[in-house]
C-alpha cells in the first residue's frame, strides 16, 4: 500500500471518529461536552473537535492525490477508495448536521442525489472505456461544500460575531454549493449523454 492510498485510508479512519464522536449517545453514561462561548455564542465542544478532525481529514485528500501524481503512484485501488472516503467523510457529516438541525434537510438530499447521478454516469463510461473528466462546476461545489461545512462545525465564526447583524455565511455557501451540484450534474449529463445512450458524436 502506497502513501497516497494510507492517506485514504486515514480519511475513512477520520470519518469513522467524527460520526463517532457526533453519533454516540454520551449522555447515556453521564458524559458530556462542555460549552465553549465566544463573543456570546455558546458552542458544544463535541463540533469543534469534529471540525477540527474534519479539516485534517479535508487536507489529507488534497495531498494523497497531489502525492500520487507526483510520485507516479495513481492506482486503480486508490482511485476507489479516494472515491469512497470523499463521500463518507461529506456526506456522512452533511446528513448528520441535518438530523441536528444545524442545516437544512434539503442540502444533503441534492448532495447525495447528485452524487449518485454523477457516478452512475462515471460507472456507464468506464464500462464503455470511457473516462469523465472533472468540470469546473464540480470543483467550485466540492470547494464552496467544504468551507461552507467548516463553518457550520465553528458556528458560523467569525462572521456571527463581525456584525451587528450576524451574516449566515456557512449556510450561504452550502446553499451555492447545492446550486453548483446540479449545474454540475446537468453538465456531467450534457457532456456524455452520448456515451449513456450510446450515440455516435
Amino acid at each position: 500500500m502506497n502513501l497516497p492510498t494510507k492517506l485514504t485510508v486515514l480519511r475513512l479512519i477520520l470519518s469513522g471518529f467524527i460520526i463517532f464522536i457526533l453519533c454516540f449517545p454520551f449522555y447515556m453514561f453521564g458524559v458530556k461536552f462542555p460549552i465553549l462561548y465566544v463573543g456570546g455564542v455558546g458552542m458544544d465542544i463535541k463540533y469543534l473537535i469534529s471540525g477540527v478532525i474534519f479539516i485534517i481529514a479535508s487536507f489529507t485528500d488534497y495531498l494523497d492525490g497531489y502525492l500520487a501524481r507526483k510520485n507516479n503512484q495513481v492506482t486503480d485501488t486508490g482511485k476507489m477508495l479516494d472515491a469512497i472516503a470523499d463521500k463518507v467523510l461529506v456526506n456522512s457529516v452533511l446528513i448528520i448536521l441535518a438530523a441536528h438541525a444545524f442545516i437544512n434537510v434539503i442540502i444533503p438530499v441534492v448532495i447525495v442525489l447528485r452524487d449518485i447521478v454523477v457516478n452512475a454516469i462515471k460507472m456507464e463510461a468506464a464500462s464503455k472505456g470511457k473516462v469523465v473528466a472533472a468540470i469546473k462546476s464540480g470543483k467550485y461545489k466540492t470547494a464552496t461544500l467544504m468551507v461552507g461545512t467548516v463553518l457550520t462545525f465553528f458556528y458560523n465564526l467569525p462572521f456571527e460575531i463581525m456584525f451587528k447583524n450576524p451574516i449566515n455565511v456557512s449556510g450561504f455557501l452550502l446553499y451555492i454549493a447545492v446550486i453548483l451540484s446540479i449545474i454540475s450534474a446537468i453538465q456531467y449529463f450534457n457532456l456524455n449523454k452520448n456515451i449513456i445512450f450510446g450515440e455516435k458524436e
